[in-house]
């Protein structure tokens, strides 16, 4: 399934960001990839048996609004683990929700908070089992 969305990968672990075009998802994804994260797609991505790959001539492009169009290196695939919407967060302890289509866990992040790109990965690690959540979106 082709998808309007970014993505980045830790190790083998993908999380995807959905939002509407201008809602902050390449500039999440650049956080992302300053915190150690691989890239995987930006503005489109595909979704295949669980796994998030680049989609053909635009592998290796992000796009830094206001700035070009920049090519970098990427990861050709891993595995969805976490799905982010652009947003704000309604609750502060939200239940827990999956993505119907891929049933991976969701929550949604305001991508323009300070702080977006440490709670992705914070999630990330919480939905892989590598951080224990007490109570929230990933809580199991």
């Amino acid at each position: 399934m082709r998808l309007h969305a970014a993505c980045a990968a830790l190790d083998d672990d993908a999380v995807l960001l959905l939002g509407p075009s201008g809602s902050g998802k390449s500039d999440l994804l650049l956080r992302l990839l300053d915190r150690g994260f691989d890239l995987i797609g930006d503005d489109q991505v595909e979704v295949v048996d669980g796994r998030v790959r680049p989609c053909g001539s635009i592998a290796g492009l992000i796009e830094l609004r206001g700035v070009g169009l920049f090519r970098t290196a990427y990861r050709h695939s891993a595995q969805l683990r976490l799905i982010v919407h652009m947003a704000p967060p309604t609750e502060r302890l939200p239940n827990v929700a999956a993505d119907p289509r891929f049933g991976a866990p969701t929550i949604l992040l305001n991508p323009a908070e300070p702080g977006a790109a440490i709670r992705v990965h914070w999630a990330l690690d919480a939905a892989c089992g590598r951080r224990v959540q007490h109570c929230g979106a990933l809580f199991a």
